[in-house]
């Protein structure tokens, strides 16, 4: 009590110097941290909405006729390398963020207004309040060629952020923490509430976004680095400090979608074979083993966790880039990123959850994974984290070896109650390697299941890729079954490891 009752006169001495006429201190990722700290000391307190009623009642369609002036862009007047363009406040948009601008470390607000916006067919009239802030904005950059500035990233939403790199579509996104996802009780939503963006040099080829996160049971301090190109790269840094203890938290969630893939089979109600913003998990542990997991539109919500100890990465890929087995014109399923989490630093021991929701459609989100920590520090201490956010298309040599390229689950004559595995691992060391009956299939079958038989491996001379295959037999109990698969020759681990939760 003794120290928050401290840091709440430090906050109100500062508050009453600016108020006397006294310079703001500077601004830095530490004054943000601060901030953070006395706002995790008082009750959590839901931020004051300015959106009118009657805006919030906007349906999709009238909400997306409200365009923001491209003509306003923040910068173009100044012609820098980036530039900020704002969204409106609205239906699904109900809590409006402060947005500043950072100028030699000094902030200074950008005061939202209506005549920066284009309404189109909505008639306000004049309705709409001056003071009701943004629902978030958007980072655009030159990325595909030098004489138009694309969108770069966002920012929209509780703590929800997207990027792209050279020549690709949104697709997954991105979050600033994850509370008690798939728990019980329901999962909580802290949101951004205010940003800083550093204005960015002339010839500047970064751009600085800070944001201050609040909610029920955490409030956090984070600052994002964006590096622009091929492979869009934000360094991450945040700070959060806990009101509560949460039942999960989970650092650098990322939030994808996967309707029906390889692995599910071709959908009897979609003309496409595939619907999915990634198709699988990719982790590489500690102790530098790489692991694969396909992800599925599960029946029921499935939660997986992969224990470790300052992990080397992780993220959800979309490894397919075949058009042909999208066959989406609109979509651009093919482009869509892959994210990749790069911890900085030791994370420590924990665990990389997979949570993994039903869904009938590829309008919902239903795959989120993430990092959580062993352990928690104790309220008024930080959770300080780094990491490195890849926005990818090329796996960028990850793994280094072989790579699981797709898998098939198909029915067995005469045994409905078993499934044939047909998994295909391709790469560079075994798209060169010919026949060879050294090289085995490593299956391992978890509690619930038995294998029927020795796995069957051959190699496709169409695709040069390598294919494993072998029946599971469920033990009746219809518990899910841990499946895991490699290729070996002799001693030496030539792919990553294939792991599948099967539901019998």
């Amino acid at each position: 009590m003794r120290r928050a009752a401290a840091i709440l006169l430090l906050l109100g001495l500062a508050a009453a110097a600016a108020g006397a006429g006294g310079p703001a201190a500077p601004f830095d990722f530490e004054v943000l941290q601060f901030r953070a700290k006395a706002l995790a000391a008082q009750p959590y307190q839901e931020p004051p909405r300015h959106v009118p009623a009657w805006l919030l009642k906007f349906n999709y369609d009238q909400h997306r006729d409200i365009r923001f002036d491209p003509m306003r862009a923040w910068w173009r007047e100044a012609r820098l390398p980036f530039q900020l363009q704002f969204f409106h406040p609205g239906w699904l948009f109900d809590k409006p963020v402060q947005i500043h601008e950072l100028v030699d470390h000094r902030e200074k607000l950008i005061e939202f207004s209506p005549h920066l916006f284009d309404y189109g067919h909505n008639r306000l009239d004049g309705r709409i309040p001056a003071d009701m802030g943004f629902a978030g904005f958007r980072v655009h950059y030159a990325l595909n060629r030098p004489d138009y500035l694309d969108e770069l990233a966002v920012f929209l939403g509780a703590s929800y952020f997207r990027a792209l790199g050279r020549d690709m579509h949104y697709g997954l996104s991105a979050r600033g923490l994850a509370i008690n996802t798939a728990e019980p009780g329901g999962e909580e939503f802290p949101a951004f509430q205010e940003f800083w963006v550093e204005r960015p040099a002339s010839g500047a080829r970064t751009i600085t976004v800070y944001a201050l996160l609040d909610g029920p049971s955490v409030a956090g301090a984070y600052r994002f680095v964006i590096h622009p190109g091929a492979e869009t790269v934000m360094d991450v840094r945040g700070a959060l400090y806990c009101r509560r203890a949460p039942a999960v938290l989970g650092l650098a969630p990322l939030t994808s979608m996967f309707a029906h893939g390889e692995n599910s089979g071709w959908s009897q109600t979609d003309y496409r074979p595939e619907v999915h913003d990634s198709d699988g998990l990719l982790l590489e542990t500690g102790a530098g083993e790489w692991i694969w997991r396909p992800l599925v539109n599960p029946r029921q919500v499935r939660v997986s966790s992969f224990q470790d100890s300052a992990p080397r990465g992780f993220g959800l890929l979309q490894r397919d880039r075949e058009f042909r087995h999208y066959d989406d014109l609109e979509a651009y399923y093919q482009a869509r990123p892959s994210a990749w989490v790069e911890p900085v630093g030791n994370w420590g021991p924990g665990a990389v959850r997979l949570v993994e929701i039903p869904t009938p459609d590829e309008t919902n989100d239903n795959i989120v994974a993430f990092w959580v920590p062993a352990q928690l520090p104790p309220p008024g201490e930080p959770l300080a984290f780094e990491y490195r956010l890849h926005w990818m298309t090329d796996p960028d040599g990850r793994p280094p070896g072989g790579y699981v390229s797709s898998t098939r689950l198909a029915a067995v004559l005469g045994h409905p109650d078993q499934r044939r595995f047909v998994v295909d691992f391709d790469g560079r060391y075994l798209d060169r390697e010919p026949v060879d009956p050294e090289i085995k299939a490593i299956v391992t079958v978890g509690s619930g299941a038995k294998l029927a038989g020795e796995p069957v491996v051959q190699k496709n001379n169409f695709t040069g890729a390598w294919r494993a295959a072998f029946v599971i037999v469920p033990d009746g109990s219809a518990r899910p079954v841990e499946l895991r698969g490699f290729l070996r020759k002799g001693s030496h681990v030539l792919t990553e490891t294939w792991s599948y939760l099967w539901n019998p």
